[in-house]
């Protein structure tokens, strides 16, 4: 399991956005996410909607229980998320943490 997966987000108000050498860094540490208008998104595919919004569902969980939720666009056998911290005005670790936990449950 990523490192990333095995955090939980935090509160981050009146802190710093990443660096982009921070961001290029944890980038590393996710696959197949890219930085895209100052979020970091990656699009799933499944076989069938059924399966497409068993992810939906199962993201919705976890973003909830990270406190941390992401923007989310779906049809019939894809996914698309976007994440990015509000609070900081750009790219957080919380970013990076939600991202790997979507990644584990394709594991």
């Amino acid at each position: 399991m990523n490192a990333l997966a095995s955090l939980h987000c935090r509160s981050l108000e009146g802190h710093a956005a990443m660096s982009a050498a921070e961001v290029t860094a944890h980038l590393q540490q996710v696959e197949g996410w890219s930085v895209a208008g100052g979020a970091i998104e990656k699009t799933f595919r499944f076989a069938d909607h059924y399966r497409t919004m068993a992810f939906v569902n199962a993201v919705a969980w976890i973003a909830h229980r990270e406190d941390h939720h992401p923007d989310v666009a779906f049809g019939y056998d894809r996914c698309t998320l976007r994440f990015a911290t509000h609070a900081v005005g750009g790219l957080s670790l919380n970013d990076f943490i939600c991202a790997a936990k979507v990644d584990a449950l394709n594991a």
